[in-house]
């Protein structure tokens, strides 16, 4: 089997492709289990650390014609569809996250349903699909109405993959994920980068800001469990997710102040004492119309799993990511 992945440079990509390339086998869209063969990874720079040879390294612009016809062919028979533009860059570039968040993924389901193998292709959506008046827990089957160019491009895309799904020329699953803690590498340009930058730096030894108040609700997914729910959710028969084949992922609510204390818990007062309280108005506007609690019924009975505690999330950034960041 080959295996696309879009944004593959990048750290949840780059993990999903070792996962892969660990466990030698996907389901196809027949439902029987094939050897994976080759895996391509295309992002806007090549990705790094990579020397299996099943590994293709793809360097192009995803939203580009003759990048996802190189990458996605009649051989291509699952897709993980990670690349975007992250939400703050999202809102202050408009024109860039929809061709990205919107425009690049229509271009990949037409790609697939061109070459008429219906491929199986996970997509990672946002929670960000939802805001505006909502329950105290959303629902997966409350409405649409994103407050931000991000979510409101996620929604289209989840959309399109319902769409292509039910006329048969894939087989998608758009998956909502949570705020992803504790992001390694450097800050980027999401709104939500903070949620990883309150630990991460402190860890390391640096001063960290956070931008919104500490009352602020969060809906929060580790590393592991992200990489976990993306391939289980490839591994579902599509039938299994019903009419929608959008599905919010389990998640931990917390408060900003919460993850804090849990810090402190785990790692001490010496490293909570270098996070700085700075509030950014338009960047905690964007991160407040995000939900902070979900009923995940759906996800729970498909066998999704969540994390049990931000303690538990910060004991497996200190695991698996810390001894290399320093």
């Amino acid at each position: 089997m080959h295996v696309v992945i879009t944004g593959g440079a990048g750290f949840l990509g780059s993990r999903l492709a070792r996962e892969l390339l660990k466990r030698r086998a996907l389901t196809g869209s027949d439902g029987v289990a094939r050897e994976i063969t080759k895996v391509t990874l295309v992002d806007v720079v090549r990705a790094r650390g990579f020397d299996d040879p099943r590994v293709e390294l793809l360097a192009g612009d995803v939203a580009d014609p003759e990048v996802v016809a190189d990458a996605i062919t009649e051989e291509t028979g699952s897709i993980f569809h990670l690349a975007a533009v992250v939400s703050g860059q999202a809102e202050a570039e408009f024109d860039l996250g929809l061709r990205i968040n919107l425009d690049a993924t229509r271009l990949i389901l037409e790609r697939a349903r061109r070459n008429g193998n219906r491929p199986r292709i996970v997509f990672t959506s946002s929670v960000a699909v939802f805001g505006g008046p909502l329950p105290e827990r959303v629902l997966d089957t409350s409405i649409l109405a994103p407050q931000s160019s991000y979510g409101t491009q996620k929604a289209m895309a989840e959309l399109l993959i319902n769409d292509y799904s039910r006329k048969g020329f894939v087989d998608g699953r758009a998956l909502r994920m949570p705020t992803i803690s504790v992001r390694p590498g450097a800050p980027n340009k999401a709104a939500s980068s903070f949620a990883s930058g309150i630990v991460r730096e402190p860890l390391e030894g640096k001063e960290a800001v956070c931008p919104v108040s500490p009352d602020t609700v969060m809906w929060l997914m580790s590393p592991r469990k992200a990489i976990q729910a993306l391939l289980h959710g490839h591994e579902l028969d599509g039938a299994a997710f019903g009419h929608s084949r959008a599905l919010s992922m389990p998640g931990l609510s917390i408060t900003v102040r919460d993850m804090v204390a849990a810090l402190e818990r785990v790692a001490g007062k010496e490293v909570v004492a270098r996070i700085r309280w700075e509030p950014d108005p338009a960047l905690a506007r964007i991160v407040a119309s995000w939900p902070g609690d979900f009923v995940t019924a759906r996800a729970d009975a498909l066998g999704f799993e969540r994390d049990a505690s931000f303690e538990e999330i910060v004991r497996a950034y200190i695991d698996d990511d810390l001894p290399r960041a320093r």
